[in-house]
């Protein structure tokens, strides 16, 4: 029975810390329902950009936003394709937060990771060959993953602890990281086994609820340092070692890192952007449109707003229309007026 090897030491223990806080402070913040969605979306962006980035797909950011939002863009068919079926996976993974993970799962996040880029045979299918992992570089074999024979054995005794371990066994971020190893280094696909362990990993995560409103993409922490994240798996992925006896650690103590300071950049994003707790428990929500949130964030952090001030911060916008929002906001109470005609400024109340 699969059960995994692993030491619970300080880094391991502070990322978690880290992650919790961020948590709490990212669910409690007091965001209007506009700029949660606009979170998530740019969430989803950036893990299928990064998500697919660090697998070789040669698309900018701008472009995979284009892609998405259904515009053409001068590109290869297949990683046009990948953009559209690694959104596709994201979408079906959020459908199945509240089910056991099982194989036919895993193999459905696979038929879509690869849809119309690996043969109808191979997609959504395990492996019926052996293969080998090689590096890049000096084109040595770096990893030889289990035999096609192994893979459907040992993906349900992993499946099966996976289902059946509880929080109070071992916390879900660790959990993630487990899922995200085994999957990589069983490598029961041909292709497409890093898109598949990452979606899986995620996956495992939502359904502890630890989604965390879904503004957060740990892909993008993996593709800033695409060397790093391949370095620490062939280090963790000890051949010296069965694939169950291997010591997990240091692969758990990089995964934790990574949804740390990923969660911490988003709670920083969200501190600024939140409208002052103290008005939400008052007044609740207040709906503010793009500019409204502008012109709100600049005296949260600089405590007014001038005339001159706005028109930097919004430029191409008329004085009428700007006067307009700051008209709403003291309409809602977040905002009073100070002095008069040129030299008014408006602040928070």
């Amino acid at each position: 029975m699969f059960s995994p090897k692993f030491s619970l030491n300080n880094k391991i223990l502070a990322n978690i810390g880290s992650i919790e806080a961020s948590k709490a402070i990212i669910e409690n913040a007091p965001l209007v329902p506009a700029y949660e969605a606009k979170f998530r979306q740019e969430a989803i962006l950036r893990t299928v950009h990064h998500g697919t980035h660090i697998e070789g797909n040669p698309l900018e950011q701008a472009e995979v936003e284009k892609v998405l939002v259904g515009e053409d863009i001068s590109a290869r068919d297949r990683d046009i394709q990948e953009i559209l079926n690694y959104r596709q996976v994201l979408k079906f993974i959020d459908s199945k937060k509240d089910e056991p993970i099982t194989q036919k799962i895993l193999l459905e996040i696979h038929r879509l990771t690869t849809k119309k880029i690996l043969k109808t045979n191979d997609s959504g299918k395990y492996r019926h060959t052996q293969v080998a992992v090689t590096n890049s570089k000096t084109g040595e074999i770096s990893y030889t993953p289990p035999s096609p024979a192994q893979i459907s054995e040992l993906l349900r005794d992993f499946l099966f602890w996976l289902n059946r371990a509880t929080w109070q066994e071992i916390h879900p971020v660790i959990k993630a990281a487990i899922t995200h190893y085994v999957v990589v280094a069983v490598h029961p696909f041909l292709d497409g086994n890093g898109r598949t362990a990452r979606a899986l990993s995620t996956l495992a995560l939502f359904k502890e609820d630890y989604d965390i409103k879904k503004f957060f993409s740990i892909e993008e922490y993996f593709d800033r340092d695409a060397g790093a994240y391949y370095a620490v798996l062939q280090k963790t992925s000890d051949q010296s070692k069965k694939l169950w006896e291997r010591d997990l650690t240091t692969w758990i103590e990089y995964f934790t890192q990574g949804l740390a300071s990923e969660l911490d950049r988003v709670r920083q994003k969200v501190k600024t952007l939140s409208v002052d707790a103290r008005l939400k428990g008052t007044m609740g929500q207040v709906p503010l449109n793009e500019r409204q949130l502008k012109l709100v964030e600049y005296m949260q952090k600089y405590g007014q707003v001038s005339n001159q001030e706005w028109r930097s911060l919004v430029p191409m916008v008329s004085d009428d229309t700007i006067l307009r929002e700051l008209k709403y906001l003291m309409k809602k109470g977040l905002v009073r007026k100070r002095g008069r005609t040129k030299s008014a400024y408006y602040v928070l109340k």
